[in-house]
């Protein structure tokens, strides 16, 4: 179910469906790939919205999706992209044949991720798997009502839930993967991801795979 998902640092992912890249939130990449067909992006914070990294990973048929909140600064690498595609929280869509619903991502008593900036979390949908990437957020009322079989939350802490605050959030939407994110570099240990684990209820299986 996860084998064809890699997190490589913070919340930067790539997802692969056949010969379809996806790629979340491309940040530090170290090398150029040049190959996604859809860039998903979830907020503009400069380890979320990196240009660097979309050039790293944009080829001539690359699509990106942003909040539509922050289209003025998606319009900086719209050279990078063959279009750009923008979401508001809570909504469905069918972007040129990927499905996606968005879930609003925000804090809860910090400024960092207001929820006023109508920032996202994905919940892409594949061969019949939901898989979550919840974003930079907070253990909100609409993460708790996500239905998912793979689930990848923050947990470092500081700016998003921390580890024991994901692993609640987990054990309460229970699907059947739970893959920790945003920690490690940062913000949050390299341990926040055992902590998590030891968190999580035994029936939900835990995969570590941040790269670096």
């Amino acid at each position: 179910m996860t084998k064809d998902i890699q997190v490589f640092t913070q919340n930067s992912i790539q997802i692969t469906e056949g010969d379809r890249r996806i790629y979340i939130d491309p940040y530090q990449m170290r090398r150029d790939h040049n190959n996604a067909d859809f860039i998903l992006i979830t907020h503009d914070h400069y380890d979320h919205f990196s240009p660097n990294d979309i050039a790293m990973v944009a080829c001539e048929r690359s699509v990106l999706i942003c909040p539509e909140t922050m289209l003025e600064k998606a319009k900086t690498v719209e050279h990078l992209v063959s279009k750009i595609y923008t979401v508001k929280p809570g909504e469905e869509y069918n972007f040129d044949g990927l499905k996606l619903e968005t879930v609003a991502a925000y804090n809860i008593g910090r400024t960092f991720h207001p929820k006023s900036a109508g920032w996202v979390g994905y919940i892409i949908i594949i061969a019949g798997q939901r898989i979550y990437v919840a974003g930079d957020t907070d253990e909100t009322a609409e993460a708790l009502d996500v239905i998912c079989d793979v689930a990848l939350v923050p947990i470092g802490g500081t700016y998003t839930m921390d580890a024991r605050e994901a692993a609640r959030l987990i054990n309460n939407i229970r699907p059947k993967v739970a893959i920790p994110t945003h920690y490690g570099s940062h913000v949050g240990s390299k341990l926040a991801a055992q902590t998590f684990r030891d968190c999580v209820d035994l029936s939900i299986q835990v995969e570590v795979k941040m790269l670096y």
